[in-house]
């Protein structure tokens, strides 16, 4: 493979601007301090015995009654008529906040990996480097599996919880996708375009030849059975981290509804938001998605409005930009979440009884102290979309539509045994290194072919959305009825 050249440089450089900006200018600690977002600050002690007509508790000295300390916390009526006071979230602020460093790195490698991508898709449309491997692959695809990095912190986060229930929801769900994706394995072609089957029979090919190579051909079964094996258990993985996030989407959902009722136009995003992931299952349904589109019904004809490659085309700028529609309505989704602070003032007043003073500070506190845990919930899905989209596009050589889509390709898997190296070589360790890598990378782009490629990502981009639908209609379902119930 031949050195990386211009692309090398570019991402050295974005590498180098991302490590100095980030302590001077950061998207991600943008989107939280910029103004926009309000948190509801929690009142303190003096306040709230001040509201229930009791003066401030004395001092342990005063507190002895006959050599005994009276320990008890204090308490307060809940029907106490407490407003909460709301500031705007500023950068010294969001430094207290659960997983913030963790937040703004991921997000802002997400940012900095787009841009990447972009130069190097516009160095490839103007040079066409054949020689050259495209780094922005591998930015994008650090990119996606740091979104599973994420989802997997988030899931551990829920799982050390012992209260709620979050550990059997998430095992709950995992289960019901494990069963999904082997039901969705074995659906034909015809209906789910994928193009799964295709590519696995094709590396099945190239590996069966390389391990009959290798004298491995007791393997062969094993391998092929190993690959559907891990691949539904990713998917069950996939499906369990996405279950929390999606059931939080559906509660924002809700309450951004709610909190913008009076801007409609507001409301349409927010609903077209909501169904894009929908939107994006059905592009791989073939009956209403390509046979609609390539053979419309008109009376008695059928016209085909647009080819292959044209849908290929529309189907990634569609994916595109229903993640930067997602992305452009994430603060709506954010400010609902800390109006839950509010809310559950405006539902404690309705109930009976006392409640103690630390209960209602800490209630507050955590609101607005998980805000970049629900910003992670909510970013991590659009991120991981868009950057399995991307190398969709160009692993599986498809098209912008700028350009015609290329043919593809499917090399022969060459399965000659890698040369023995003699004395003379052996003495040049580099060089042999070198050739051993090389020869190791053709030989794993040679099995892993554009069609694979095409099956597996577009299988991955459909499964992730596919997990979104479920558990964000269930969370419809949840807090709509089962919730107020």
């Amino acid at each position: 493979m031949a050195v990386m050249g211009v692309q090398l440089v570019a991402s050295l450089f974005m590498a180098s601007i991302m490590q100095k900006m980030a302590p001077h200018w950061s998207f991600s600690r943008w989107l939280l301090c910029n103004g926009s977002l309000y948190r509801y600050k929690h009142p303190s002690e003096e306040e709230l015995l001040a509201l229930a007509g009791k003066q401030k508790p004395k001092g342990k000295r005063d507190r002895r009654i006959n050599g005994v300390t009276d320990e008890k916390p204090p308490s307060v009526p809940r029907d106490i008529d407490l407003r909460l006071e709301s500031c705007p979230i500023t950068a010294v602020d969001a430094l207290v906040l659960c997983y913030f460093l963790e937040y703004q790195w991921y997000v802002d490698f997400g940012v900095y990996s787009t841009l990447v991508y972009l130069f190097t898709e516009s160095y490839y449309c103007l040079v066409d480097p054949q020689e050259e491997a495209n780094i922005g692959i591998l930015w994008c695809l650090l990119t996606v599996i740091f979104s599973v990095k994420i989802f997997s912190m988030v899931m551990r986060h829920y799982f050390r919880s012992t209260e709620g229930g979050e550990r059997s929801v998430c095992l709950a769900f995992s289960f019901f996708f494990l069963l999904v994706a082997m039901l969705v394995l074995v659906i034909p072609e015809k209906y789910l375009e994928l193009g799964l089957h295709a590519g696995l029979a094709n590396v099945h090919e190239n590996l069966e030849l390389f391990l009959k190579e290798q004298g491995w051909e007791w393997m062969i079964p094993v391998s092929k059975l190993t690959i559907r094996l891990v691949l539904v258990g990713l998917c069950s993985f996939i499906g369990g981290c996405l279950t929390f996030p999606g059931l939080r989407l559906a509660q924002t959902h809700l309450d951004a509804l709610k909190m913008t009722a009076d801007r409609p136009m507001v409301q349409l995003l927010l609903h077209a938001s909501f169904l894009a992931p929908v939107i994006v299952v059905f592009m791989w349904i073939k009956p209403i998605s390509r046979d609609l589109l390539l053979k419309a019904p008109m009376g008695k004809e059928t016209v085909q409005i647009m080819s292959d490659a044209t849908y290929n085309s529309v189907r990634l700028w569609t994916i595109v930009l229903l993640c930067l529609l997602r992305l452009a309505v994430t603060r709506y989704h954010l400010q609902a979440y800390l109006n839950l602070a509010e809310r559950w003032v405006e539902r404690m007043k309705r109930e009976a009884g006392r409640i103690a003073v630390l209960e209602i500070q800490r209630k507050i506190t955590r609101i607005y102290c998980y805000v970049t845990v629900i910003s992670l919930q909510y970013l991590a899905p659009i991120l991981l979309t868009f950057h399995s989209t991307l190398l969709l596009k160009t692993l599986g050589e498809y098209s912008w539509g700028l350009y015609p889509e290329p043919a593809l390709t499917s090399p022969a898997f060459d399965a000659a045994p890698a040369p023995q190296l003699s004395d003379e070589a052996g003495k040049d360790d580099v060089r042999a290194a070198v050739e051993q890598i090389t020869g190791m990378l053709s030989a794993l782009r040679a099995l892993f072919t554009p069609l694979f490629h095409r099956g597996l990502l577009s299988f991955f981009t459909w499964w992730v959305s596919a997990c979104q639908v479920v558990a964000a209609l269930f969370g419809l379902y949840f807090h709509q009825h089962l919730a107020t119930s």
